[in-house]
């Protein structure tokens, strides 16, 4: 019995599109960097016990969410076989949880930034700093929405992780690597 719901045998199959994942993520950056030039900064923000300033929260839980996207890229590598014989049945809860951790550090430092610093260009490193943090919360939402699509191509996930990671890294190396260099490591 045929199924009339079904397409054609003949018709190709589509893809799914990633066209709404690339719109919502380009909206959230734009969205993020209009509200961080628009903002008039606070200077204020949370701070928390044991460190010396809001800064170096900031800097110390950036420092965390790059510990963890790493562990993130290294978990994706062993779930999809690139780390030679190394494929451990666990690779994948640490990939899920390793990301939600690091995203969730990026939260509070994002809110930070965009509530007390606003969108600075004041010179190259802050311009900088500031696209990649608003890239960075675009490039996590389409690699969100995409995740559950099914039949997507074999390098779009991938390709997504890495902007998100990369985006990631520059935001680390912009903030946390820069004020360990220019300020030393504090607490």
């Amino acid at each position: 019995m045929r199924d009339f719901g079904a397409p054609p045998p003949s018709a190709p199959r589509r893809r799914p599109s990633l066209l709404v994942p690339l719109v919502v993520g380009a909206g959230v950056a734009v969205a993020l960097g209009v509200y961080g030039r628009t903002h008039t900064p606070t200077g204020i923000a949370v701070n928390v016990a044991g460190f010396s300033s809001p800064l170096t929260v900031k800097v110390w839980l950036g420092t965390g969410a790059a510990f963890f996207a790493v562990i993130q890229l290294l978990s994706a590598l062993a779930m999809w076989g690139r780390l030679g014989g190394f494929s451990p049945s666990w690779a994948g809860a640490a990939h899920r949880w390793s990301g939600r951790i690091a995203f969730l550090l990026t939260v509070p430092v994002a809110v930070h930034c965009l509530y007390a610093l606003g969108f600075a260009d004041y010179d190259t490193r802050t311009l900088l700093h500031s696209l990649l943090g608003c890239f960075f919360f675009g490039a996590f939402a389409t690699k969100m929405l995409t995740l559950p699509k099914r039949g997507l191509a074999g390098w779009v996930l991938p390709t997504v992780g890495g902007v998100v990671f990369v985006a990631l890294i520059g935001i680390f190396l912009t903030s946390s690597v820069w004020y360990f260099t220019t300020f030393g490591i504090q607490f």
